[in-house]
């Protein structure tokens, strides 16, 4: 746990290796269950707190995409008003070119409208629900973790690590057995 990247037990799983977060928070917890700590909740908190410190740090750039989206449309309208404060600046011209810069200041808000509900609203939208499904990973490694702190054998800690998968992606019991039984030996 002291180094991971060196650990031939993550090096079998170079996915969890690649999250540092992921390994951060495995090892972090194990360090903290070779403490001596022992109180299994006093774990649990301190996990949860991790959590939900890396969970609120992850949702910036979402947070950051949805004060844009939201404030598109305002720079659209106003983007129309200068439009309509330029051709009421060129009144005396005809109608049609009156047309083409009213026509042009409309564009502003189209484009503020467009821009907010079609590309970056909906861009925010998604990173928000991947970070949200990165932090069930996170939450999995917590059950399982603290499931074996309260004394369960492996084989319930994992259960119950299976349980919190959300159904969509959830292996049957016997899928995980099988999936358990042509895992790598730890050495």
């Amino acid at each position: 746990i002291e180094k991971p990247a060196e650990s031939t037990i993550f090096q079998k799983y170079p996915k969890v290796l690649k999250d540092h977060f992921a390994t951060d928070f495995i090892c972090d917890t194990l360090r903290m269950m070779t403490m001596n700590l022992e109180d299994p909740h006093q774990i649990e908190d301190a996990m949860d707190k991790q959590l939900e410190k890396h969970h609120h740090e992850a949702l910036n750039a979402p947070h950051a995409l949805t004060a844009l989206a939201d404030a598109l449309p305002a720079l659209g309208i106003v983007a129309a008003v200068l439009g309509v404060i330029k051709t009421m600046g060129s009144i005396t011209e005809p109608p049609e070119i009156l047309g083409g810069m009213i026509g042009g200041a409309l564009v502003g808000t189209f484009l503020g409208v467009f821009l907010a509900y079609g590309l970056v609203g909906p861009i925010a939208s998604r990173l928000k629900a991947i970070i949200d499904e990165e932090s069930a990973f996170y939450k999995i490694i917590q059950s399982v973790l603290v499931a074996h702190l309260h004394g369960n054998a492996a084989q319930i800690s994992v259960e119950i690590g299976r349980g919190d998968i959300p159904s969509s992606a959830q292996p049957s019991f016997l899928e995980m057995e099988e999936s358990l039984s042509g895992a790598p030996a730890v050495t």
